[in-house]
């Protein structure tokens, strides 16, 4: 056996931090668009036409392995799965052969030479290769047919046909060893059993280019198909979803996103940081050069960043999250199956002294918990073959620049500084009375007031038995119910709001200071005879305890009732449970809020008063005051027991109209956003009135701070947790920017640039509810949303996107999205009626759910229950508005509103629906 000529090691002499040239070889004949073979412990590929060579790369000083019994040029070659024996296959037009690795290796110790055994001969021109799971199965796609030899008996099992391209990948499901996945230049893929040799599902034409790679990964039951101009195309294998498409990546344009964060991102660090950190890759392109055209996918293999991504990330979806190595002609990407972003980016032009700038063909694989990968590659217009030691540390360096959250969290860390605005509560709050002065015996005298006159004058009660505070029951702005005995809840001091207990959450708050503080106090009681004929307040209380959400609740699947807001052209565009679950609120486009029971029975209470569309609808914390914005550009704080209004912000204080609003700090603020400012607002609200001025609004209103973002842009949307004590605030902008503001400092604390392709519309926080008890990293997600783009799932600590949902069609209209309490779930509108529902840990949809008639314009889940019960407590409703593009008809139409409830017997019905 002679030793491959041109064989060198190059591994004193690094290119970089992040690839070495480990050795390289000058093959005789071209071995440009040839299966690769690249495995834990070696690497395989054709050499000077009809040799196969296999190189150690755990062992450099190795010598390399070349087997000969091939008269034609070797087209394809591939390992076994099984570690004892390490079997390698390759294919020829002439034969394809199968070589145990450990007889081939003491053949050569002994001066023999190696034989290996033919499978199959005279199939064609094979494009690929591939070993079932347990080696006993040969896959070989040879023109528009695959084979299925035995590698025991030699003879064939099956023939696969019905492609009509040249088939150029096949894989076996790793779950389901009997079925097998093949792509082809017909642009589709197929989904074929194997051991009965007929085809299970077959898909339409995909793109107009050919496909020419294909990965199924296992952790996330994905299919990943690379076509020839740079996309990958990944469909869902769960059985229940029936191959669906989860989404289309355009490598050439998340390569350019990825640059201009990465550059975005140096600009910001100092310069000392840059220069002991700069490497070639970071720099993106160079000026005057061009992009290449198009990215064509030559192949795809799984990549381990599972200890880079959890040293960065903590203990959050990302450390789980699989990667995929995806390798074109003009470079390697990492790709992340969870977000479908790019995690690193190595371009071989960054890199002068590698011998292959352009490729051919090219094998990745990086080993479960090393930080090294091994990439083999072969030159498109030459016969050099190279292999490249990558330190992924250095590659995933600058997207792990992006870390720089990590400070940030939506649970305080200490306590409200004194120069911060919302020291300002505080301030307020221990303030001392002035001391009453006392006046001279001449100057005091009875000042004039207007004299009104009573039908009747209530009685102090100091006679009257102690009794709870119950308001009747008529009507949505009336009906309100105890819930018992109050246990410990979030007992948090302004100051320091650190201690956390935990209680059940009234469901509405009574009209006195001492209910809505959830405590009885008990004044002084003479003994008197006052029967209450055995109907005891603690038996009425004790009746209508609240519950405790669980937090293994299914998600709604089917309807539970739907009920008509307005018979004319008027669209639902918001809904927002309260609190307590009781009540629903919901904005429509005719310049009303109606509050309705939670479970759509009786008369809404009805609040007017805007002069445009009810753009959003805001509960405040004890579920006493509605706050709504409209695109007349003035909040409104609205009185649920009144039903009528008790507070208007005028536009005298803004120089821009209000886009969005909301309750802040427990109630203590409002939050508002005007133009590119974001405006903290201290409100007293006081519903007593004058009974001579009744017009006069007594309540006041006035900004105490005020922030503006890091762009000129506007503010689209913002969010705030309210339950509880937190100095963190989420905007987002038209410039496609979300930035993070302390309002404890007062000042802007992060930006994330290019968060969507277009601007985001909305940002939803995990927050949980009073029922639910989560763990305290949790809160620290949250979502945004953009018309074309999907919903992506991010954590504030990193500042990372964790994990992208598409699949919900909206193209054209801005979709509600909200989280589940139990923060499980993820519920978006949609532009085709439906409403969708996703997991946290998939990045399809796990149910559809019908019902409306038109785009689903809003979404909410209830805080309280997560199924319905004879009390009305729904899981989830949704609102909807008019189609044809526009927000009225000509014609009249009737809007309906929908609740979904869970049912174990009907969610097959929901799943079949929603195929």
């Amino acid at each position: 056996m002679e030793e491959p000529q041109g064989f060198f090691s190059t591994g004193d002499g690094c290119v970089g931090d992040t690839v070495t040239e480990r050795c390289l070889v000058e093959s005789k004949e071209p071995v440009s668009h040839v299966q690769l073979a690249c495995g834990l412990w070696f690497c395989a590929f054709p050499l000077d036409g009809n040799e196969l060579c296999v190189w150690s790369t755990k062992d450099p000083s190795y010598q390399p392995l070349t087997l000969r019994g091939h008269r034609q040029p070797i087209t394809a070659v591939t390992f076994g799965n099984t570690g004892s024996p390490l079997l390698i296959c390759s294919a020829s037009q002439d034969y394809v052969m199968l070589w145990s690795l450990d007889e081939c290796r003491q053949k050569v110790l002994l001066g023999l030479t190696p034989r290996g055994l033919v499978l199959g001969t005279l199939l064609g021109k094979v494009l690929y290769l591939r070993l079932s799971p347990d080696d006993r199965a040969a896959a070989v796609c040879a023109g528009n047919k695959i084979f299925m030899l035995d590698t025991e008996s030699r003879s064939t099992l099956a023939v696969l046909e019905g492609h009509r391209g040249p088939v150029t990948a096949a894989e076996f499901c790793p779950w389901q060893t009997h079925i097998i996945i093949s792509v082809s230049e017909d642009r589709s893929f197929k989904v074929w059993d194997h051991h009965a040799g007929s085809p299970l599902y077959s898909s339409a034409v995909l793109t107009a280019s050919p496909l020419l790679s294909l990965h199924v990964d296992e952790k996330s039951q994905q299919l990943v198909a690379g076509c020839a101009d740079g996309q990958l195309w990944v469909f869902s294998l769960v059985e229940r979803h029936h191959y669906r498409c989860v989404t289309r990546v355009d490598l050439k344009k998340k390569r350019e996103t990825f640059s201009r964060r990465v550059e975005s991102r140096l600009c910001s660090l100092p310069v000392l940081f840059l220069e002991e950190n700069r490497h070639p890759c970071a720099h993106g392109l160079e000026k005057g050069e061009d992009m290449e055209g198009s990215l064509p996918v030559l192949g795809l293999a799984p990549c381990d960043l599972s200890l880079l991504l959890s040293a960065e990330c903590g203990c959050l979806p990302s450390e789980s999250a699989p990667c995929l190595w995806v390798g074109s002609s003009s470079g390697l990407l990492i790709l992340n199956l969870a977000n479908f972003e790019l995690e690193g980016v190595l371009r071989y032009k960054d890199f002068r002294s590698l011998s292959v700038q352009v490729a051919g063909s090219c094998a990745m694989m990086s080993k479960a918990g090393e930080q090294k990968a091994i990439c083999l590659l072969t030159s498109m217009f030459g016969g050099q073959i190279a292999v490249l030691e990558i330190r992924l540390a250095a590659l995933v360096r600058s997207r792990q620049g992006l870390g720089a959250g990590r400070s940030l969290s939506v649970l305080p860390r200490g306590c409200v500084l004194s120069t911060s605005p919302l020291h300002f509560r505080i301030a307020e709050e221990h303030r001392t009375p002035p001391a009453p002065q006392r006046r001279s015996a001449v100057r005091s005298t009875v000042q004039d007031q207007p004299l009104v006159f009573h039908g009747k004058v209530r009685s102090s009660g100091y006679a009257t038995a102690p009794h709870d505070w119950h308001p009747p029951s008529s009507g949505p702005q009336g009906t309100f119910r105890s819930c018992g005995s109050a246990e410990p809840l979030v007992v948090a001091t302004p100051s320091c709001p650190l201690v956390w207990w935990l209680r059940a959450r009234p469901e509405a708050e009574p009209a006195t200071d001492t209910a809505r503080l959830g405590c009885s106090v008990t004044m002084f009681s003479p003994k008197t005879n006052t029967r209450n004929n055995g109907d005891s307040p603690s038996r009425r209380r004790g009746s209508h305890r609240c519950k405790e959400y669980p937090l293994e609740s299914s998600p709604p699947t089917r309807l539970h009732k739907q009920r008509v807001l307005a018979h004319g052209p008027a669209a639902a565009l918001c809904v927002q449970f309260s609190g307590d679950g009781r009540w629903l609120a919901c904005g429509l486009a005719n310049h009303l809020s109606l509050v309705f029971r939670a479970d759509l029975t009786g008369t809404p209470a009805v609040f007017s008063g805007h002069d445009g569309a009810v753009s959003t609808v805001c509960w405040s914390h004890d579920g006493r005051w509605l706050l709504s914005t409209s695109l007349d550009g003035t909040p409104r704080v609205w009185s649920l027991r009144r039903a009528e209004l008790v507070l208007c912000v005028g536009r005298d204080l803004f120089p821009k109209p209000i886009q969005s609003a909301q309750f802040y700090y427990l109630d203590a603020f409002i939050l508002c956003s005007s133009g590119p400012e974001l405006q903290l607002l201290k409100c007293h609200i006081d519903t007593s009135k004058d009974e001579i001025r009744r017009y006069k609004q007594r309540s006041r209103c006035r900004p105490v701070f005020r922030l503006p973002t890091a762009g000129p842009t506007e503010i689209t949307s913002l969010s705030a947790v309210n339950d509880f004590y937190s100095y963190l605030v989420l905007t987002a902008g038209r410039d496609k920017t979300v930035e993070v503001f302390d309002l404890n400092a007062g000042r802007s604390a992060a930006v994330i640039a290019e968060a969507h392709s277009r601007p985001v519309h909305q940002i939803c926080q995990n927050k949980g509810s009073s029922f639910t008890t989560q763990q305290y990293q949790v809160y620290n997600l949250f979502a945004t949303t953009a018309i074309g783009d999907g919903i992506k799932l991010w954590d504030l600590r990193t500042l990372r996107c964790e994990r992208r949902f598409e699949g919900h069609p909206n193209h054209g209209y801005p979709c509600g999205i909200a989280f589940s309490p139990c923060g499980r779930y993820v519920a978006s509108g949609a532009e085709d009626r439906h409403a969708y529902v996703y997991e946290m840990g998939s990045s399809t949809f796990s149910h559809r759910l019908a019902g409306h008639t038109d785009t689903v314009a809003g979404v909410a889940f209830s805080p309280s229950a997560p199924q319905g019960d004879r009390r009305g407590d729904q899981t989830f409703a949704g609102g909807e508005r008019e189609a044809q593009g526009v927000f009225f008809r000509v014609a009249a139409c009737v809007i309906p509103f929908a609740c979904w409830e869970p049912s174990c017997g009907e969610r097959g019905r929901a799943e079949s629906q929603g195929r």
